[in-house]
Order: C-alpha cells, then sequence, then structure tokens
C-alpha cells in the first residue's frame, strides 16, 4: 500500500493549481488531506467522486477553517470511518479522521497551530495528549496504528533550516519537542527518519519569503506508526517537487 499526506492549504484553491491532475498521476492507494478549508457540501463534484476512490471529509464547525479528507482506493475499503477524538473542543474543528482497516487503524489529523496566542498553544498541548491517549487506548487493544499529518511541529534540530532563530517560536518550542520526545518513548517512530536522517529535508516554507525557492523550511508534516508496525514499512518519503500548496505532500509504502 502506498499512503500519502498533504496539507494542501484549501482543498478548492489547490484544485485549481492542478490537484486532480496529480492525484491521476500518483494514484495513491489512500490519500488523506488536511486544511482542506471546506464542509463537503462546499466541494464540486469533481473532488467528491474521484473516479476509483471512496471519500470522506470532516465538518468543522467554522466554515473555511481547518478540516480532513480521506480518499481511498476502490478494494481497499476502510471496515469504518470515524470522526475526531471523542473531546467534543477538539472535534468541533473538524481535525481527525479515523478510518479502521484490517491489519492497522489509520488516523488522519491536522493538529492545531499554536502560534496564534498563549490560548492556543496550549489548546494545541492539551490536543496533543488526547491524542496520545487516544492512539495509546488502540494500542492497549492490540490495534497497530498509522497516523499522518501536519503535526505543527518540528522535532529535532535537523528538521528545520534556521533552529537557533526559531527557538522561541510556536512549533519548534522545548514543551512542544518534548511532547513529541514523549510520544516516541510511548512506543511509535518517525518513519521518515526509518529511511533518511539527511538534513535539508523539508515539508513546509513559508510563502510571504519565498523561502521554498532557498529550501528554508521545516518538516512538519508527518507518518508515524507504532513500533510493532514498523516492520512493515517498506519506504518513507517527501515529495518536496510537488506545488500547490506552501506544504507539500509526505508519504510511506507498507507490505
Amino acid at each position: 500500500m502506498r499512503l500519502i499526506s498533504w496539507n494542501v492549504n484549501g482543498i478548492r484553491a489547490v484544485h485549481k493549481k492542478g490537484f486532480l491532475d496529480w492525484f491521476e498521476s500518483e494514484q495513491p492507494d489512500v490519500l488523506c488531506v488536511q486544511e482542506t478549508k471546506a464542509h463537503e457540501v462546499q466541494l464540486p463534484k469533481a473532488l467528491k467522486q474521484v473516479e476509483g476512490y471512496s471519500s470522506w471529509f470532516t465538518t468543522p464547525e467554522r466554515k473555511g477553517y481547518s478540516g480532513v479528507g480521506l480518499y481511498t482506493r476502490d478494494g481497499i475499503a476502510p471496515r469504518s470511518v470515524t470522526f475526531g477524538l471523542g473531546v467534543e473542543r477538539f472535534d468541533s474543528e473538524g481535525r481527525t479522521i479515523v478510518a479502521d482497516f484490517d491489519d492497522f487503524v489509520f488516523l488522519g489529523i491536522y493538529f492545531p497551530n499554536g502560534k496564534r496566542s498563549a490560548d492556543r498553544l496550549r489548546y494545541k498541548m492539551e490536543f496533543y495528549d488526547a491524542f496520545l491517549d487516544y492512539v495509546d487506548n488502540l494500542r492497549q487493544q492490540g490495534r497497530n496504528v498509522v497516523v499522518c499529518g501536519d503535526v505543527n511541529t518540528a522535532h529535532k534540530e535537523i528538521d528545520l533550516a534556521r533552529p537557533k532563530e526559531n527557538r522561541k517560536i510556536s512549533g519548534f518550542l522545548p514543551e512542544e519537542r518534548a511532547w513529541m520526545d514523549t510520544f516516541f518513548e510511548h512506543g511509535y517512530v518517525d518513519t521518515f527518519r526509518q529511511f533518511n536522517q539527511e538534513p535539508e529535508n523539508y515539508t513546509w516554507w513559508n510563502v510571504m519569503t519565498r523561502a521554498r525557492d532557498r529550501n528554508v523550511g521545516w518538516r512538519i508534516d508527518y507518518f508515524f506508526t507504532d513500533t510493532d508496525f514498523a516492520s512493515n514499512l517498506t519506504n518513507a518519503f517527501i515529495l518536496a517537487d510537488v506545488m500547490g500548496s506552501d506544504h507539500c505532500p509526505v508519504g510511506i509504502e507498507i507490505a
């Protein structure tokens, strides 16, 4: 299976930039898109009914904000698809899709951004904790998990171009990085780093400063699996040449 995650920063906007052409060319088995900024009823038919795929979309309370979508290839349909972590103040923002496949539970998540205010940083950290409780509970039930999405935090200095200048910026704060340490200590792995330990591999670039032209970026989009399921990984990758958003797609291949 080939699974891809992409923060599209507005699915209707990226649709106008060749999203469906890219989708048809890439042909992933599973595609999760974040920051769709649209309710399903606002989407053109072409985005909801991609030939050969089933699709699901979250419905945030606030239109034009947040949102996650999931496409699965026909013949690889999940047993069930649900929305949210079971915590209303997080689920109202439409940040989570959970798909139950036979071999694993898939979570596609648009994690909160903490840059706006101290309140939003606190919200982000509490969302992190609720997410960790959720996946730990799945593991306690004997389920394997695959998680993808825009996590909005770069874990280590290798994961952003200018770590020293960003130590006091949300996305690279000590408490955010410490939470990621805790997450991995609970038995999860950063799939990309299972295959690539090289610097200058980023997934987000500031559009205003044309940072992508200079590859001054951050790696904040991830695929995670639990340590047991990691043995099924055959590849993990970043599609840095794919345009249309301030993020690029990331993906994994599993046996």
